[in-house]
């Protein structure tokens, strides 16, 4: 069984149509998986699906077998859920340190620890630790993001477009940190535009197409698909 099952989500925006038609999405501990498809496709509103950040009409969302599916946010963060949207995800007059601070604020014990670590998997946050975030690097900020969302110590960590707008070689070094975090027996679910990168590094990939699941199946079955290769990774 799965961590984090989302199933047959069906679901839209206030009262317009429904984005999601039924898709169904999961990962387990230790793995990466990745929401691929065209712009349009539901990939973002089927993770703030997961969230709890849109009102399903249908399916249902589990976490380690319990269903979570009334749940606000802030309740599936104390189950352990991290979510790091694609863009407002830091406070960019605020510090490093305080940005990683701000992601503990649901703990009571303790954060040290857990904040080395995200320096020892971050080491340019720790260098830039008194630096306002709005002044790092796109890269860098985007690594503030995720330690962010590390500090709450997550069963599961969601991300929504993690290389956006960055140099290919950023993206190489935040999909190796995305492996690390992985081995750490997270569990990683990552939307993302780079399809053919995503999926070299992911245990599992769903192609969604018009809010359905197209394919479904391990990153390298997906990538040696002609279907996927011509229609989403460019042949």
């Amino acid at each position: 069984m799965s961590l984090l099952v989302g199933e047959e989500l069906t679901g839209g925006y206030g009262g317009g149509v429904d984005i999601l038609r039924g898709c169904s999405i999961a990962v387990d501990r230790g793995e990466i998986a990745v929401v691929v498809g065209p712009n349009g496709a539901g990939k973002s509103t089927a993770m703030k699906a997961l969230f709890g950040l849109l009102r399903l009409r249908a399916g249902s969302v589990r976490l380690d077998g319990k269903d979570i599916t009334p749940l606000a946010p802030q309740a599936r963060a104390r189950r352990g859920m991290g979510f790091v949207p694609q863009t407002d995800n830091v406070f960019r007059s605020m510090t490093v340190e305080e940005n990683l601070e701000m992601g503990a604020f649901l703990r009571d014990d303790d954060i040290s620890g857990t904040l080395n670590e995200v320096y020892r998997l971050f080491p340019v946050l720790r260098e830039k630790r008194r630096q306002p975030v709005g002044e790092l690097s796109g890269g860098q900020r985007q690594q503030a993001a995720i330690g962010r969302a590390l500090m709450n110590r997550p069963q599961v960590l969601m991300l929504d477009e993690p290389t956006a707008g960055v140099s290919p070689i950023v993206m190489r070094e935040l999909f190796e940190r995305i492996i690390d975090i992985s081995r750490g027996g997270v569990a990683i679910l990552i939307v993302e535009q780079n399809a053919r990168q995503a999926l070299e590094l992911a245990d599992t990939g769903f192609v969604l197409v018009q809010g359905r699941n197209r394919h479904t199946g391990a990153g390298a079955e997906l990538l040696a698909n002609p279907e996927i290769r011509r229609s989403f990774l460019g042949g």
